[in-house]
């Protein structure tokens, strides 16, 4: 029988292993210890302010404040665009479980148009979630009645007071005013170039166009802040701290009213565009284009409906006449061009030339007529400008040949923006050899440069820059930047809108411009003169000049026919004029599209507004 194997205990051996087991465990327990240490350290100290920030941001929410925006008067003060308190019915795209049905139930309650429906959800998806986003705007007594006693079935819905923007004239200001509407994604690409976008964060709405768009920065405001303790549900407890918001500048302008009615009422049923201004100083004080449309539309977003309806009018009623539309200038611009041929000596006021009624290239059998069809006879520099002979700047315009009138009109102003202070120009043309050729690859022929000399062929200009440009003839050079804004005010205090004039072109013998100035007044003075019997017995006296633009050609030996032509191929009746005729306070520009005849249709519409401006005792001075 085997015997059972004794084992001797090596004690020391196991004592070595257990306190080699137990360091080890030491250790590790340590090193976690340190981890743990450490990670207190960093989340107790080194990223205190940020676990901080983001327990307070459970609790406290920063709320900003959108500013009041600055109001726009006339020259008397008489509200041109205020703000005015409305009530909108507003949703958190975040805090709505299902927008579909949120939607529809809301719409059971009040009128929810189903396009305002699908407008409201292309809006949810270009903004931030958390943002509250108008659904329908402008609500009625009854309608946030009911929506507030309904309010706690809609959690994320929400009926805010607002103040919104309204015109109160209507359509009578709109081209020159512009108006608001809501910012989207372009309005936003642009706030973020120009490092705006953080300043319109509790802001829904910018300027779109005219003075609302180019004076933004100062009618919007510095935005403020508050911030406010919520609890668990986001609810309100109480403001913290409050950052009160600075409202945007109040802007005066030399805009008044009653000219601007009166220009109204003399372009009614018609299309076109009138402008005055002080040409003093650049002054602008009636600014207006028919046909017009009511910008109140826009504010709260136009329906595709009413939008389309004005995109689509054959009258183009969004058009900006005064500053957009595009036309030849025609007889209008006869006194630049007989400034020209005086400073060149390519005329005097002496020399005379035989009108048979047509002028005739040599070697050349067409005939370029003249529209007064059997001539003026001898006509001189005075003559040309107060008959409007149309042989006399044929002849004249051919001997100074393209390359001089192209440079002489580009330094008075003409193919170059006005620089009014709205954006909404648009380019002219002064055509030149190097144009034609790049335009169409052509060379300039000297029958170009006879179409050129009474304003026609190539040429264009807008209302405005040709007011701008006859303005340097009465300032002996000096060229106004027009400007429909005076003052600037807020609470630092008031900004006189600069008013400084331009130099433009050097004359060598300073009684040309006498010469000029002579022939515009007795242009209206003299029973020969085309724009007499629009200013016969005016109780100022003043000058001007008539034109008017042929919009298509008419064969050699025919006759001009208004009623064999489609309406909208008619003439453009146009005039410039001024008053006083010595130290003028006012000129105007009138352009009437279809209507034929500057002398018997657009002069006598200045020769109004000329008489309410003396009758009114408006002066942009005061």
């Amino acid at each position: 029988m085997l015997k059972k194997r004794v084992t001797m205990q090596d004690v020391a051996a196991e004592a070595r292993l257990f306190s080699r087991r137990a360091l080890t465990a030491m250790l590790v327990v340590s090193l976690l210890f340190c981890v743990l240490i450490v990670n207190m350290y960093h989340l107790q100290v080194k990223s205190y302010q940020v676990y901080q920030t983001r327990s307070e941001g459970n609790r406290i929410k920063v709320v900003p404040l959108a500013p009041n925006r600055g109001m726009i008067t006339d020259r008397n003060g008489i509200l041109l665009a205020e703000n005015r308190p409305v009530f909108s019915l507003e949703l958190v795209p975040e805090q709505v479980e299902n927008m579909t049905e949120t939607l529809a139930e809301l719409a059971q309650l009040i009128e929810i148009p189903d396009e305002l429906q699908q407008s409201f959800l292309r809006d949810v998806r270009q903004q931030r979630r958390f943002n509250s986003i108008a659904l329908k705007e402008q609500l009625n007594d009854e309608e946030v009645a009911i929506i507030s006693v309904n309010l706690h079935r809609f959690p994320g819905v929400t009926v805010e007071a607002r103040l919104s923007r309204h015109y109160p004239f209507g359509n009578l200001f709109t081209h020159a005013l512009g108006y608001i509407g809501r910012i989207n994604t372009n309005d936003l690409k642009r706030l973020e170039e120009s490092d705006q976008l953080a300043n319109y964060a509790a802001t829904r709405d910018i300027g779109k166009i005219g003075l609302e768009r180019y004076y933004e920065t100062e009618l919007h405001g510095t935005m403020g802040y508050q911030e406010v303790e919520v609890n668990n549900r986001g609810r309100l407890i109480r403001v913290l701290r409050s950052v009160p918001a600075q409202s945007g500048k109040n802007i005066q302008l030399n805009l008044d009213v009653g000219l601007q009615l009166t220009a109204q009422q003399l372009l009614e049923g018609k299309r076109g565009a009138i402008v005055a201004m002080d040409p003093r100083d650049g002054a602008v004080m009636a600014f207006y284009s028919n046909p017009s449309y009511d910008p109140n539309l826009f504010v709260h977003g136009i329906s595709s409906t009413n939008y389309n309806a004005l995109l689509n009018s054959p009258d183009r009623p969004l058009i900006n006449r005064v500053t957009q539309g595009v036309y030849p200038p025609a007889s209008t611009i006869k006194p630049h061009l007989a400034l020209l041929g005086l400073e060149t000596n390519t005329i005097t006021p002496s020399t005379r030339i035989w009108d048979p009624g047509f002028f005739q290239l040599p070697g050349v059998e067409h005939r370029y007529r003249d529209w007064k069809r059997w001539g003026h006879g001898w006509v001189d520099v005075y003559s040309a400008i107060i008959e409007s002979c149309d042989t006399f700047f044929y002849d004249m315009g051919v001997k100074l040949g393209i390359d001089r009138i192209s440079d002489y009109m580009n330094r008075l102003g003409f193919g170059e923006k006005t620089g009014i202070d709205i954006l909404e120009e648009s380019n002219t043309n002064m055509p030149s050899r190097g144009w034609k050729r790049a335009r169409h690859n052509q060379p300039w022929y000297h029958g170009d440069t006879v179409a050129v000399s009474i304003g026609q062929g190539y040429w264009t200009s807008t209302p405005i820059q040709l007011m701008t440009t006859t303005a340097a003839l009465l300032n002996n050079g000096m060229l106004p930047i027009p400007h429909m804004a005076k003052t600037l005010t807020n609470d630092a205090g008031t900004e006189q809108v600069s008013t400084e004039l331009q130099p433009t072109v050097n004359v060598v013998n300073p009684r040309n411009w006498q010469v000029i100035r002579d022939a515009m007044e007795q242009t209206v003075s003299t029973q020969k003169g085309t724009a007499f019997n629009a200013f016969r017995g005016a109780s100022y006296s003043s000058g001007g000049k008539t034109g008017t633009a042929q919009l298509v050609k008419i064969a050699q030996d025919a006759k001009y026919d208004a009623n064999a032509l489609d309406e909208r191929l008619r003439d453009n009746a146009m005039y410039v004029g001024y008053a006083p005729a010595v130290d003028p306070t006012i000129i105007v520009a009138v352009t009437v599209e279809n209507i034929g005849g500057g002398g018997s249709t657009a002069a006598p519409i200045a020769r109004q507004l000329m008489d309410y401006y003396f009758s009114a005792g408006v002066n942009s001075n005061e």
